[in-house]
């Protein structure tokens, strides 16, 4: 059985520090960066605990080499895929628990 997944990016406060990660538990996963559940990880060091970006495709696969290619990409290629879905740089975690 395949399993679909999300690409995602997290950010702090001033939105410049970005973490790039892919889940298939999108919503679990953005509770641990906001809870520090890994207290030595990037995004605790850094405090990313808000989500200003997600996809989710369908095969765990496609996620994986569009999270290579986002992690590969430029600076600005990444505040430019945010700006196209959140201009506003708001958290859209609250979004999902509305869902």
């Amino acid at each position: 059985m395949q399993r679909g997944g999300c690409v995602y990016i997290m950010t702090n406060k001033q939105n410049v520090v970005f973490y790039t990660g892919v889940t298939s538990d999108l919503m679990g996963r953005v509770w641990d960066h906001k809870n520090k559940t890994y207290p030595d990880s990037f995004t605790s060091r850094y405090n990313c605990h808000k989500l200003v970006y997600h996809y989710f495709y369908s095969h765990i696969e496609e996620a994986i080499a569009a999270e290579k290619l986002i992690k590969g990409g430029s600076r600005q290629s990444k505040i430019d895929l945010v700006n196209s879905i959140n201009p506003g740089w708001n958290d859209l975690y609250n979004d999902l628990l509305n869902e």
